[in-house]
């Protein structure tokens, strides 16, 4: 399924209020990042297990009453919504938490695509992980300096 421009407001209340859920990409024509991630969120709307989202664009230049109706703080974003709710976002060019979140909310066979996302995701986190032992292996080191 092809992702679809969203062109004004009135379109943008349409598409959130869907039955079925809806991720929109909000992007900017100046966002470098926006244009790097834009190809992978297409080849995303073409997978049959995605079927269970329709995939649309938003233009923030083009339609700022929208941003500022989705609260969008960062570009791009990527929000789901359905029946006039957001039910999950994911901000930033980064492929595995935005195949985090179409797997979670595109139902349609998505338990094929959670296996590959789910490594990516963990491997993204694990990073953290050891800076924060670091920190943590440091803090405690400080304290027994003081004590002596």
């Amino acid at each position: 399924m092809p992702v679809e421009d969203i062109k004004d407001f009135a379109q943008f209340s349409n598409v959130i209020n869907s039955d079925t859920p809806v991720i929109i990409d909000f992007w900017a024509p100046w966002c470098g990042p926006c244009k790097i991630i834009s190809p992978i969120f297409e080849k995303f709307a073409e997978k049959p297990e995605n079927a269970g989202l329709k995939f649309y664009k938003l233009d923030t230049e083009e339609n700022e009453r929208a941003m500022e109706e989705a609260g969008v703080r960062v570009m791009p974003s990527f929000m789901v919504f359905q029946k006039g709710n957001k039910i999950g976002e994911s901000a930033g060019a980064l492929p595995a938490p935005l195949a985090a979140l179409i797997t979670k909310h595109g139902k349609v066979g998505g338990a094929a695509e959670a296996p590959a996302a789910a490594p990516a995701a963990e491997a993204t986190a694990a990073p953290a992980a050891p800076a924060a032992a670091a920190a943590s292996t440091e803090a405690p080191a400080a304290p027994a300096a003081e004590k002596l």
